[in-house]
């Protein structure tokens, strides 16, 4: 099967939406508008092609992002620069492969030239172990506890330095930026800071 990791397009959000939708407890339910604003003012917005089929996807953001997510805010008033994973998604028929630790190696390649943590959350209620030890076996570590709301689940807030990031800041971010190649090049997002303001 051929394999490509590229940015979501317009068309491919029915397919994002549906994907979202049937993940089960672990992702929230979402809907077309909500998704919308994502694409709209997501920083890293990418997904899996397998065969000309969406199997997956994963969404990113950075603090400037127009985002009201409880948990992207625990962030914001704690750290100055991240990149906050949003919601990962594979399909149950492409589980199982590695695509997930696959995303978050692409993930963490646009992350760790721009900012010096890597973030997400995991929900604590209820408590899935193997997300937990996936998360853990790629360096993350808890910084945070807290809950979404007052009836909302607990979730554990990670983050996982990025090793790199000190190299590009001394040796590029600090005089004159990263070099105009188009693999560090930022994503276009459609409505740059033009979106409404969607609860997540």
């Amino acid at each position: 099967m051929a394999l490509a990791i590229r940015d979501v397009r317009e068309h491919d959000l029915d397919a994002v939406l549906a994907l979202n939708n049937a993940a089960g407890t672990g992702i929230l339910v979402t809907d077309s508008a909500r998704l919308r604003h994502l694409y709209d003012n997501a920083h890293y917005f990418r997904v899996a092609e397998m065969d000309g089929v969406i199997a997956g996807f994963l969404i990113a953001l950075r603090p400037d992002a127009n985002y009201t997510s409880p948990n992207f805010h625990w962030f914001q008033d704690h750290y100055e620069s991240f990149v906050y994973i949003d919601r990962i998604v594979v399909a149950p028929e492409y589980r199982g492969h590695g695509l997930g630790r696959v995303f978050y190696c692409d993930v963490q390649s646009y992350a760790e030239v721009r900012v010096p943590l890597l973030t997400c959350e995991v929900f604590l209620e209820p408590r899935d172990d193997m997300v937990v030890l996936f998360h853990g076996t790629l360096g993350f570590q808890e910084v945070g506890q807290q809950k979404m709301g007052a009836k909302g689940p607990k979730v554990s807030l990670l983050a996982k330095e990025l090793p790199s990031f000190p190299f590009v800041r001394e040796r590029y971010l600090d005089g004159d930026g990263l070099p105009d190649v188009s693999w560090l090049a930022e994503r276009h997002r459609p409505c740059e800071g033009a979106a409404q303001e969607v609860r997540a």
